[in-house]
């Protein structure tokens, strides 16, 4: 029996998914009980270790964006067993974004539908709170948006408290930030950023359906290879429309988008070789979706639906089966998994 699995989440679930969200948001909130519950939860081994981009993880399981998007709960959530984390979307000003009901849960699949929206502290209150966190024992990125080169330009700032960016052109669910997804505009932002950039700076991309869109998510790849970008996070939610939500429209995440975001790992990284970092990010929620998705190509597994429906031990129990699949192949390093499942 798992006590969250079988006691909690039948709990939080009780709840409509933003609420039930708070309550967990609360729960992490208590830094030393998580302290204390770190080496419980973690699993720490050696060859688990790895890099993404020029950064040193201690493992390949990452939590993707938008989970804590006000970084009020990292140093919690840096205790649980996560290689890296991911705090955001920050933007430049506070906002409420989009109107409720915005999140609905899909528990047949395990998927999640939210058109959020961008709901923000903004820059200033969210800096102040990274700040204040004592440092973390994970490395810390922070996603980042904006409808507009100023706006991304003054959240850039936050490179300073943190290992990387990811920059987030791809959301469904906000109006304004998929201008960046025009090569042209994108090569103007990216032309702004490079003489201020001291930190990997990657980019989330859209997924892609069909050939006009991949012809078009190949355009935004060919500009960001040619500005120096290490690396990409593939991908964000899936548009789809639903009338339970208060706009009609919002973003699908969770175990349907799996195999696809493994079609767009295998290809975007058969694309653009092997010196940029894949952040491998849909539907991952065991240790063999994980395995799958560094065969496939992707340096890391970020985690977000499946860590809401199968809670902290996800974490470890992904990492432990990446251990044992090394361990019975003799694979020396996380980098080395793509290369022996091909040969």
């Amino acid at each position: 029996m798992g006590i969250y699995t079988d006691i909690l989440r039948p709990i939080l679930f009780k709840f409509p998914p933003e609420q039930s969200h708070k309550i967990g948001q609360l729960i992490l909130s208590s830094r030393h009980l998580w302290r204390l519950l770190g080496p419980v939860l973690s699993l720490q081994d050696p060859l688990l270790r790895t890099r993404l981009s020029t950064i040193d993880l201690p493992n390949p399981v990452g939590l993707a964006a938008g989970y804590d998007k006000n970084c009020d709960t990292l140093e919690s959530l840096a205790n649980i067993g996560f290689g890296y984390i991911t705090g955001g979307t920050i933007v430049s000003k506070p906002r409420d974004g989009n109107p409720q009901p915005r999140m609905l849960r899909v528990p047949t699949s395990e998927g999640m539908i939210n058109s959020l929206g961008f709901p923000s502290d903004g820059l200033a209150r969210v800096m102040d709170k990274v700040s204040s966190h004592n440092r973390l024992n994970v490395p810390l990125l922070l996603s980042i948006s904006g409808i507009s080169t100023e706006e991304i330009v003054e959240c850039y700032i936050t490179q300073d408290v943190c290992s990387a960016i990811e920059l987030n052109i791809s959301s469904p669910n906000t109006q304004g930030i998929r201008i960046f997804q025009n090569p042209g505009i994108l090569k103007e932002l990216l032309q702004t950023l490079q003489p201020i950039k001291t930190k990997p700076l990657l980019i989330k991309l859209p997924p892609f359906f069909g050939r006009i869109q991949t012809e078009d998510t190949y355009r935004i790849i060919d500009v960001c290879l040619d500005h120096g970008l290490d690396g990409f996070t593939v991908a964000n939610t899936w548009p789809i429309e639903n009338a339970g939500l208060a706009v009609g429209r919002g973003g699908l995440s969770g175990k349907p988008l799996f195999m696809h975001m493994l079609d767009m790992v295998k290809s975007i990284r058969n694309y653009v070789g092997n010196n940029v970092a894949i952040n491998a990010c849909g539907g991952i929620s065991s240790g063999e979706d994980a395995v799958k998705a560094l065969i496939a190509g992707a340096n890391t597994v970020q985690l977000y639906t499946g860590f809401i429906y199968q809670g902290p031990r996800l974490i470890a129990n992904i990492n432990k089966y990446i251990l044992d699949y090394m361990t019975e192949r003799g694979i020396p390093s996380i980098e080395s998994i793509a290369l022996d499942a091909n040969n």
